[in-house]
């Protein structure tokens, strides 16, 4: 790139945070605007004379007012009022409404079922800076649930003190894989699909390679799927089973994990960190494999089509009734 090149590389930065940051002080006055309506309509609706009638009066009359403004009939004026009732009051989220588009917002409302899973999902949402498709998948695949389920789960000590970027479960629907198939296949479809894989991961995982080569005693071995995280600051190596978890796994992924601290980790990194993504698991016999080992590494179950969310709720309902662990699913102040 030549000195010109970059000149206007930084006008465009210009203008392009110029635009974004016009969005977002739009985006800040809407929703800003549509709380103050809902508080309205709230407190209107504490007066006797308040009837149904009113909301299709007031509609009405806005459209009379503004023609061919949008939002404002019946359903919308409603919706305002919901929005204003479900977060009143609640200190936790009051910096978080004006950071979400209101489609997002109309997500999170209809498809919450408790105050401490809409936080989460606007925590979620803002961070990972969702699309409405990206917030309405990660919603149908129970993500919240799992990430409850997943916070249960005893953490390989190095991981302990941070927040947990890895899920129990996760659920890869978006293949397109055949009624059987082997590891390599499972790679392949990963790899083609890593836009749909990375939402499902966390943004903060950037791909580096599948089949990643580390040299030990003049033998080759490869790494199915290496990945960096950006928060961990680590490697993170991915090794992928089409089969149950057994415990030999465990010290294959401590070699690799070994190969890459010597040979390919920076100075400035943090030890590698190993995810077995296996079909499924027996979780007493991931602990016994896995209490002797030192490496950082998590075992967790792939699922191919979209969970029943009826029961991941029901799960995490019997968890929460258990004291021990009532603090860990009592929030997400993590999240």
């Amino acid at each position: 790139m030549n000195e010109l090149d970059i000149t206007f590389a930084e006008i465009a930065k210009i203008i392009e945070d110029a635009h974004n940051n016009a969005y977002r002080k739009v985006n800040e006055e809407l929703i800003l605007m549509y709380q103050r309506v809902g508080r309205f309509l709230s407190e209107k609706a504490k007066e006797t004379n308040y009837g149904d009638g009113y909301i299709d009066s007031l509609a009405n009359y806005i459209q009379k007012q503004f023609p061919g403004i949008r939002g404002f009939n019946r359903r919308g004026l409603y919706r305002m009022r919901q929005f204003y009732e479900t977060y009143v009051g609640n200190e936790n989220v009051s910096p978080l409404v004006t950071q979400l588009s209101w489609t997002n917002h109309l997500l999170i409302m209809s498809g919450s079922k408790s105050n401490e899973e809409r936080e989460f999902y606007m925590r979620l949402a803002i961070k990972e800076r969702y699309s409405k498709r990206q917030l309405e998948r990660q919603m149908d695949s129970g993500y919240y649930e799992r990430y409850m389920l997943s916070k249960s789960k005893l953490l390989p000590e190095p991981l302990q003190s941070q927040q947990n970027p890895f899920l129990d479960q996760y659920v890869v629907e978006f293949l397109d894989l055949p009624d059987t198939f082997h590891e390599n296949d499972f790679r392949k479809a990963l790899v083609k699909g890593m836009r749909d894989f990375i939402l499902e991961l966390g943004k903060d995982f950037t791909f580096v390679g599948e089949e990643y080569p580390i040299q030990v005693g003049g033998e080759d071995y490869r790494i199915d799927l290496l990945f960096f995280h950006r928060s961990l600051h680590c490697l993170v190596a991915m090794e992928l089973k089409v089969g149950k978890f057994k415990p030999e796994y465990v010290s294959k992924m401590d070699f690799y994990l070994e190969g890459l601290d010597r040979q390919i980790r920076k100075p400035d990194e943090n030890p590698s960190v190993g995810l077995l993504l296996c079909a499924s698991k027996d979780d007493e016999v991931v602990e016994y494999a896995m209490s002797r080992t030192l490496s950082p590494m998590m075992v967790a179950q792939y699922q191919l089509q979209l969970p029943d969310k009826n029961i991941l709720r029901k799960k995490l309902q019997e968890l929460a009734s258990f004291p021990e662990i009532e603090e860990t699913t009592g929030g997400s102040d993590n999240a």
